[in-house]
């Protein structure tokens, strides 16, 4: 077993594990660590706690020192000059007439690396622009192309609930999400419903994607046939999948029809996955979403 503390580099930023070493760390402090582009800035989320050595990848690194007072200024001082970069990249970006979208600079704790993040439509060969930069910093430069999700992640916001979004408040990683989560789930497929503000598929489609796909195996589906509690056969008009409740189209004995409501424990149907029937206007709203979300993974890449 090893001892192992996670420590986070930005809000809702992915955890990396480092050893604790002869220091008494605990969650909510800051730490000094060396990682793969320097000496870092961390702040600890996890405190420690054994894990097999297997989990862990290694080398595993010790942490330098606790972080101290001088330390938190060097990062603020770091936040100010990363003010400034961003103006000064956005110069060199219009000088050279490149077509892409500066989103963030982030200093390393060091000030041995300074990255620029930018969004384009396709490849973009800024080789000039950082002769420029590294020309007016005298510093490592590294630009970084990122898609429009990682981008909204860094930018933060309010969905449509209203409250700030997953991926900037908790989110470390982006979950897969399908299409075929929002049919699971009776939502519209209209994409301004079901998008996020980057424009793909909503992170939180994924979040009752199993409560739903277990409730759907327990219900008939639109268009079945089924049987009542009082013995009448009808079709199923609709479903209140958290309710537990199905409205059925019956078959009266004077030949009437009748739209009840009715638990789904008081219908007798035959079991069977949940399959929904798409018209063409839904197939075609599927298409261009499966598209977009296509060139989604593309950009992430």
């Amino acid at each position: 077993m090893t001892k192992v503390i996670g420590v986070r580099f930005r809000t809702a930023g992915k955890i990396y594990f480092f050893a604790p070493g002869k220091f008494d760390i605990k969650q909510g402090d800051n730490v000094i660590v060396e990682t793969a582009r320097g000496v870092e800035f961390g702040r600890v989320v996890s405190g420690p706690r054994e894990v097999r050595s297997e989990d862990v990848v290694q080398p595993l690194k010790s942490v330098i020192r606790m972080a101290g007072e001088q330390d938190r200024k060097t990062v603020e001082k770091n936040k100010q000059k990363e003010k400034e970069a961003f103006k000064i990249c956005q110069e060199k970006i219009r000088k050279h007439g490149l077509e892409m979208k500066l989103i963030d600079v982030e200093y390393t704790f060091d000030g041995n690396k300074i990255l620029f993040y930018f969004t384009a439509d396709g490849r973009i060969d800024f080789r000039e622009l950082v002769k420029d930069l590294a020309a007016v910093f005298r510093t490592r430069i590294e630009l970084r192309q990122i898609g429009v999700r990682d981008e909204t992640k860094i930018r933060g916001g309010l969905g449509i609930c209203g409250r700030a979004l997953c991926c900037s408040t908790y989110l470390t990683e982006f979950s897969a999400v399908s299409i075929k989560m929002a049919k699971e789930q009776n939502l519209s497929l209209n994409p301004t419903k079901i998008s996020g503000v980057c424009g793909r598929l909503m992170c939180c489609l994924n979040n009752e994607e199993e409560t739903y796909e277990i409730l759907n195996s327990q219900l008939p589906s639109t268009g079945d046939t089924v049987t009542t509690k009082e013995g009448l056969t009808g079709v199923v008009q609709s479903l209140s999948v958290l309710r537990k409740k199905v409205k059925v189209i019956v078959n009266l004995d004077n030949d009437e029809k009748e739209i009840r409501e009715y638990d789904a424990d008081d219908l007798k149907f035959k079991p069977r996955k949940r399959k929904q029937k798409i018209s063409k206007e839904e197939m075609k709203k599927l298409a261009a979403l499966e598209k977009k979300e296509g060139a989604s993974k593309l950009d992430d890449k």
